[in-house]
């Protein structure tokens, strides 16, 4: 069993209908600040819960959980002496698996009789009807009247549900919070208590309940509590002091995790977030299947404890569902470029048809900065950090010293991994210069680029290099000297009086320029980056940035 579609209508972020198909293994969100990827987890696990920031959902009911626009639209109706329709949440549940027939019907949006699922509703209750209309008639709607709101949990079969009754489960783990009562992580709890089995959780009680006992067997508190009630006069009922034991499961609030002696809520968060995920990818018993929420966990993790925690994921995510989100590109790469989700103003693109031998690479070679490129308005790939700060000046020399990325341009480097980049640029149409070097073979780099260049162009995607070889005398070492990268053409178009000028060098010839160049590429570069004096550009460079 699994999700195969969660809707959400009129909640938070979404306006109006937002479906979303879930893969039966992992799920990696992906997108921009307030993209909508939080509150897709936060409504699936409500929806599987009933519970909101660790709290239920009945206790919860806000105005604000409802779509602004939504809520603004209403009130604008109102005080324009219109009676809108009142807005209302609705959380859709699909599951796939074909072992919930108990839960199928056509009580669903898509009035599909063969669904199967659930949903929560959060709307208005028409036995206020009487109330809320004369509310309406004296002027006094000013806000959602969410006091005459009701929750309804219900199965496409229309019955009743509650969390009990629901057979998938979900374990939302999020370092950056945590939700604490009597010192308990109520996340933890739950994911350890999901890991027993009902004889486990009978021991417990039966355990909790015999410390109760010996505690008011202990010879001290009988005395303290002797002395309680020789002060209390106006009762004749006997006061004590206990271990609560009201309800069976009062275990629950009252025990703490520790690791290594200090209580679990004391660690720090990211080992938090490791010990939650792992206990949750270890549930075994088919009673406790279920989706495993886990909200960008890079935060608060080394770079070593991320890699840990990425491979235990793997290893162990095996037919469980995960549903991660992430703005970490080694995160998205190590667990497969296959499986992200970008959502984009509400729309969503996968990247499950990317060329296989890309994912491969990018899983492999997990550092290179994908999301950078994913999440842009548009780039510029170059192959080194001197590339990256040459072709910003460039920019900020054309565009009034605008750095690119005020205007939402990324200048990135990738290597010699342009093809890779380009395969993701493919992917979401995004617009893509590439500044490359033709180290003296344009035919060469025609024929890497051939997807990209004469009939095959592709309007979003930009190949700029200089069409000029340049040759020469020069060698470094045994090796001939490279004039057709991005230094010697710098010294072309800038010459060498300049250029001294600039490095505050003092080279009688052009050739000891280029070999201080090219064992100083970085120093070069930033002092070009630095620079208030005028400075030309390859005209390859300045196509790029147009």
């Amino acid at each position: 069993m699994y999700i195969s579609k969660i809707k959400i209508i009129n909640f938070k972020c979404y306006k109006g209908t937002f479906e979303l198909d879930l893969n039966q293994g992992l799920n990696i969100l992906v997108g921009d600040n307030e993209a909508g990827k939080s509150t897709i987890l936060e409504a699936i696990n409500l929806s599987l819960t009933g519970m909101l920031n660790g709290k239920s959902i009945w206790n919860e009911l806000s105005q604000y959980l409802f779509n602004r626009d939504v809520v603004n639209e209403y009130i604008g109706g109102i005080s324009s002496g219109v009676t809108p329709e009142l807005p209302y949440i609705l959380f859709e549940i699909y599951l796939g698996g074909n072992d919930t027939p108990l839960l199928q019907g056509n009580d669903n949006t898509d009035k599909d009789n063969n669904a199967q699922g659930f949903y929560l509703k959060i709307a208005f209750n028409d036995k206020y009807s009487d109330e809320y209309e004369a509310l309406v008639k004296s002027n006094g709607v000013k806000s959602l009247p969410i006091e005459y709101y009701d929750i309804v949990w219900t199965t496409f079969a229309r019955d009743i549900i509650t969390t009990r009754s629901i057979p998938y489960k979900s374990s939302l783990i999020d370092s950056s919070n945590c939700r604490c009562q009597s010192g308990t992580d109520l996340y933890l709890s739950r994911i350890i208590k999901g890991n027993l089995e009902t004889e486990d959780i009978t021991s417990i009680a039966q355990a909790h309940r015999k410390m109760r006992d010996s505690f008011m067997e202990d010879e001290s508190i009988k005395e303290i509590n002797q002395k309680i009630n020789q002060n209390t006069s106006l009762s004749n009922k006997k006061i004590e002091l206990s271990v609560e034991l009201v309800t069976k499961n009062a275990w629950e609030s009252s025990l703490v995790t520790q690791m290594d002696d200090i209580p679990f809520n004391y660690i720090g968060k990211g080992e938090q977030c490791v010990v939650k995920t792992e206990l949750a990818l270890c549930r075994k018993s088919s009673q406790n299947a279920g989706i495993i929420l886990l909200e960008e966990p890079e935060n608060h993790l080394s770079h070593t404890r991320l890699n840990q925690l990425i491979k235990c994921i793997s290893d162990k995510y095996a037919d469980r569902q995960l549903l991660i989100s992430t703005h970490n590109s080694f995160v998205a790469n190590k667990l497969g470029m296959e499986n992200l989700i970008l959502l984009d103003n509400t729309n969503v693109v996968r990247f499950a048809g990317i060329n296989k031998d890309t994912q491969k690479f990018f899983s492999k070679v997990a550092g290179y900065d994908t999301l950078r490129l994913i999440l842009c308005k548009k780039a510029i790939l170059v192959e080194g950090d001197s590339d990256e700060l040459v072709i910003q000046k460039a920019y900020m020399n054309r565009n009034n010293g605008k750095l690119p990325i005020q205007d939402g341009i990324e200048v990135i480097s990738v290597g010699t991994s342009f093809l890779r980049f380009l395969d993701i640029a493919d992917k979401l149409k995004k617009n893509v210069v590439v500044v490359t070097d033709n180290d003296g073979d344009v035919a060469a780099l025609e024929k890497k680029y051939e997807e990209y260049l004469g009939q095959k162009t592709k309007t979003y995607v930009k190949i700029c290099f200089d069409r000029d070889v340049d040759a020469g005398t020069l060698k470094i070492g045994e090796s001939s000297y490279n004039y057709n990268t991005l230094e010697p053409k710098m010294l072309k178009v800038n010459g060498l009086k300049n250029l001294n000028k600039l490095f505050a060098t003092a080279y009688t010839t052009e050739d000891d320029l280029r070999k201080y160049m090219k064992h100083n590429k970085t120093e070069c570069a930033l002092k070009i980056f630095e620079t208030e004096d005028d400075i030309m550009f390859p005209e390859y460079v300045l196509e790029a940035i147009e």
